[in-house]
């Protein structure tokens, strides 16, 4: 879908209740419609590949408080992918990377469910400016992810 489509209809804008949270806690950085590179390789229930990449367009948002990833396909409707206080880090299987080329996030994901195998990327391509990165309160961390996030990531509906 080109640029000027996805602008206009709102395809990876952040939607307007998450905006209106991240405001309240200080914007340090926003980056609507970036560009998602998504790769995976393995297989969760209701979808096996060998190897798969797909773009995807989204919304990156540190805050004050914690760091937001989102990405979407429809308008209006954007999944989160990451969505971690910077107060909060917490052991988990995803590890993300923030640099001056935008976020990225490698999920192995057998450690997110036994039924799950394989490995999850997430690429978001933002150009995020030197003093943005100097004053974050950190630029990797680790957190848990739910089912949920992977299986909106490849696409699979969600059944809990």
């Amino acid at each position: 879908m080109p640029v000027f489509v996805r602008r206009l209809f709102g395809v990876g804008k952040l939607p307007a209740e998450l905006r209106s949270e991240v405001e309240t806690e200080g914007i340090i950085y926003l980056a609507e419609y970036v560009a998602v590179t998504r790769r995976f390789n393995g297989a969760i229930p209701g979808l096996r590949s060998p190897s798969s990449v797909s773009s995807y367009v989204g919304s990156l948002v540190f805050t004050r408080r914690r760091a937001l990833a989102t990405f979407s396909s429809l308008p209006k409707l954007a999944g989160r992918a990451v969505d971690v206080p910077w107060d909060a880090m917490q052991p988990g299987p995803a590890i993300t990377d923030i640099s001056s080329t935008g976020l990225r996030v490698d999920l192995n994901l057998d450690a997110v469910n036994p039924a799950f195998t394989g490995h999850l990327s997430l690429h978001y391509k933002a150009a995020v400016p030197g003093d943005v990165l100097a004053g974050l309160p950190r630029r990797s961390f680790t957190f848990d992810v739910p089912p949920e996030y992977v299986f909106r990531a490849v696409g699979v509906p969600y059944r809990p």
